[in-house]
């Protein structure tokens, strides 16, 4: 059995960084004890804060602003310290037995690094990680581990990663594709039926449903994520958007005023210009 996880690290900085966080468990106590917001916070009212931070990481990801993601990851490195303190006062837990708990993690679903275990490729790692993550967790079902309070489009990703890795999947992307096309057809047949009645209604979302899962799923096989194409997506919309917008002050109108072909002119010079 290898234990490179128990030799010595070959980095020489090695002791720097572990001063360094040492000196943010040090603030993170001070500030506990003597600051009245830190004093006051719980591991309820860290919650929506942290998902305010993940948000504000991924932009900076998906940016490429790296002086900013610097930035946040040490926020979101503060609120980790900041929940294990918090344990750590209540006695559930604390910064050792969290970080220990994810090093016996990672040398537990890396058998093939730890273990005895081969592999060919990546395919056969994540198959072997799904699999111990299943009998850790005692789920009963594969799909078990996938947070229910993920935002759709992100839980439809890992649903259909968490298939893959049990083996059930589509072998060409050819084949997903097709499924897309049948998808939009019935998409399409429900619109054209009667979609007013509350029946109706609920078809059509179902097989818009069914469109966009089988688009997620095509994105998968092509190397795409669908989370950050739809984002850049929405940051190109905004910046044409206030492209006509600016244009309509420009002209001392409003953009409500403004006529549908003005602003298609306006949306394409907007367009040429990225």
């Amino acid at each position: 059995m290898n234990t490179y996880y128990l030799s010595p690290s070959a980095d020489p900085q090695r002791s720097k960084k572990l001063e360094a966080f040492d000196k943010l468990l040090t603030i993170m106590d001070e500030l506990r004890e003597q600051c009245p917001w830190d004093k006051k916070q719980t591991l309820d009212s860290l919650r929506y804060l942290t998902l305010e931070e993940v948000h504000e990481l991924s932009d900076a990801i998906i940016e490429q602003d790296y002086v900013e993601l610097e930035k946040e990851l040490g926020d979101l490195l503060l609120h980790i310290v900041f929940y294990a303190k918090i344990g750590d006062e209540k006695r559930l837990f604390n910064i050792e037995t969290v970080l220990k708990a994810i090093a016996d993690k990672l040398i537990n679903r890396h058998p093939h690094i730890y273990g005895d275990v081969k592999v060919s490729n990546e395919q056969d790692v994540k198959e072997n990680w799904e699999k111990i993550k299943l009998k850790e967790k005692g789920n009963t079902s594969v799909l078990g581990g996938v947070p229910k309070s993920l935002p759709a489009l992100v839980k439809s990703m890992r649903i259909q990663e968490k298939a893959q890795g049990v083996g059930f999947d589509w072998d060409k992307k050819e084949q997903v594709w097709l499924k897309v096309e049948e998808e939009i057809k019935e998409f399409i047949r429900e619109t054209d039926g009667n979609p007013q009645t509350i029946d109706g209604k609920q078809r059509v979302e179902d097989e818009f449903g069914d469109v966009l899962f089988s688009l997620i799923n095509y994105a998968r096989f092509v190397d795409i994520n669908p989370e950050n194409a739809l984002e850049r997506t929405n940051k190109k919309f905004i910046s044409r958007f206030k492209f006509i917008e600016e244009a309509a002050k420009s002209e001392g109108k409003e953009i409500s005023e403004m006529r549908i072909e003005e602003m298609e002119e306006l949306w394409q010079q907007a367009k040429s210009r990225e």
